[in-house]
């Protein structure tokens, strides 16, 4: 076995959870503490002019989708990576019927959502408030 390739592959693995944990956390600190209401306004660049508007669409789902499949791959076994957190950070940029219900029922589970606020909290950041009837 080659040590070399081991230790690229073990280096790889801690730089791409890293990114992942970095990224998921700069995510949920920058969300409106309302993101997940069904009240909260969610059209992006809505004042923009409807070209700009829809290229930051376009483009925002389409790095959505490469995330969520890069995601795929990096959850094959061998393969090093944060499979799961790379497809939750390209469901995060996906618009899709359905998404706002889901994203509310996983932070709906009670010790997923005091450690979300808990981070908040940490960099000054309100609570997240949820719509408790999913």
């Amino acid at each position: 076995m080659n040590w070399e390739y081991v230790v690229g592959l073990a280096l790889l693995w801690i730089a791409s959870f890293a990114v992942s944990i970095v990224a998921i956390t700069v995510l949920l600190v920058h969300l409106p503490s309302t993101y997940f209401l069904d009240s909260h306004q969610r059209e992006l660049w809505i004042d923009r002019h409807r070209v700009i508007r829809w290229t930051g669409i376009v483009l925002k789902n389409l790095l959505g989708l490469f995330l969520v499949l890069l995601g795929g791959v990096l959850s094959v076994p061998g393969i090093p990576g944060q499979g799961l957190l790379t497809v939750v950070i390209g469901l995060v940029l996906l618009d899709f019927p359905g998404k706002r219900r889901l994203e509310q029922s996983i932070l709906s589970r009670p010790g997923l959502r005091v450690r979300v606020n808990r981070l908040r909290a940490r960099f000054g950041r309100e609570p997240l408030v949820l719509d408790d009837r999913v």
